[in-house]
């Protein structure tokens, strides 16, 4: 066993089914191991680092903000902050922000935005509806408005006030739809779901029932935002809006922040002591973030990623029209989702082996979430492994 990994069983609590992995290093879309080997990530830890490693622009303000200022507290200004938050605000539709250290973080303040929203209007609304297969965070408040029972098991009783009903099935809203609503929770497309996108115009026909009941739309982007459907955020694929968007992951490129974004109206209810955070947008993790979103203007990530998202989507067709294993492709962008015929872990195991990472999702459904950095070549390359992979299971079943 490696030294790491034995080292690692004695004092880490064992939450996680890791891969016997050690990795030391990484540059752009590779990772390399404390064995010298290299892998092409096409995880990006988990649709986080969508510039790719050790980013030299993240990279340098990173370095020179910890060499000026880390940490003062939310009772203080900084700048970075403020840049940050003017940077986002001006490119959705919403007009402030609230920064904290991760998607779950960032989903409790909008379930308690929402539920403060209707408190200081006078209405007694606290139901919250989110979908089945839909993953909200693992806190007890976003593990009840997570739709896997799965995950939930062992934590009873959780929150109260939480309904789900089918993703992409207005029928099944409809049915429990009233004006004790106060919010519903949705992914404009589900990645730990199984990479499930919506019909067209689920999500217009949801902001369309949440007017009429006068309840707020909340749109978690914590995996769909910041490029990595081949929009800046997912739902400017449609005409809606939300009332709140929820950002993580890619926002830091690695740097853990989150952030819960609303309209004027909405985000006046967090008045002074309503909610905070002690770590919440330090100077440290905003000037990181902020070098990441002006890599997005300077480098045309979002568009180079939508590129290369289409041809990746093409290619895994092919593989689909090749091998009857493969179910189903799905997904936008650099977000995608093969469904097969077998596990997914198999999958995972071999071609991680082989030096490509990928995980799986709902048992087996592959899921692709590389740096919207990704190439051509590269992309080709874990076509060949897969079809290889395909075709070595497809003589042993």
């Amino acid at each position: 066993m490696n030294e790491w990994i034995d080292r690692e069983s004695k004092v880490m609590a064992q939450t996680y089914a890791r891969y016997p992995v050690v990795f030391v290093k990484g540059e752009g879309t590779t990772l390399i191991d404390d064995a010298g080997k290299t892998y092409t990530d096409f995880l990006s830890g988990i649709a986080v680092c969508n510039l790719g490693h050790a980013h030299p622009k993240v990279a340098e303000a990173l370095a020179e903000q910890a060499k000026t200022l880390c940490h003062v507290s939310n009772l203080f200004y900084t700048q970075p902050q403020v840049e940050l938050a003017e940077w986002l605000t001006e490119r959705c539709f919403a007009d402030r922000l609230f920064l904290c250290n991760s998607g779950a973080e960032a989903n409790e303040a909008a379930i308690k935005l929402a539920r403060k929203y209707f408190h200081d209007k006078g209405e007694e609304r606290h139901r919250i509806i989110s979908m089945t297969r839909s993953f909200h965070g693992r806190t007890m408040a976003t593990l009840s408005a997570t739709g896997q029972d799965k995950i939930k098991e062992g934590f009873t009783p959780l929150l109260p006030g939480f309904e789900h009903v089918t993703f992409n099935s207005m029928e099944a809203l409809e049915e429990i739809m009233d004006e004790s609503v106060c919010a519903v929770l949705v992914e404009p497309l589900q990645g730990e779901g199984g990479v499930c996108a919506p019909d067209d115009g689920y999500l217009e026909d949801l902001r369309a029932l949440c007017d009429h009941y006068g309840s707020l739309l909340i749109f978690d982007e914590i995996q769909t935002g910041m490029g990595r459907t081949g929009k800046l955020f997912a739902h400017q694929h449609t005409t809606v809006a939300p009332d709140i968007m929820t950002l993580a992951k890619a926002l830091g490129n690695g740097l853990p922040i989150g952030a819960m974004l609303a309209t004027d109206k909405v985000m006046a209810s967090f008045g002074k002591g309503a909610h905070g955070s002690t770590f919440g947008g330090t100077p440290l993790v905003t000037a990181a973030a902020l070098a990441v979103v002006r890599c997005f203007d300077e480098e045309n990530v979002v568009e180079k990623g939508a590129e290369v998202g289409a041809y990746f989507k093409e290619a895994l067709e092919a593989l689909q029209g090749k091998h009857t294993l493969v179910k189903d492709v799905r997904g936008m962008g650099l977000l995608l989702g093969m469904e097969i015929d077998g596990d997914g872990a198999d999958v995972v195991k071999k071609c991680l082996e082989k030096g490509q990472v990928i995980n799986a999702v709902q048992g087996n459904t592959l899921r692709f979430v590389p740096p919207l950095t990704i190439t051509k070549p590269e992309i080709d390359a874990l076509i060949v492994v897969l079809d290889e992979i395909f075709m070595e299971m497809h003589v042993d079943s």
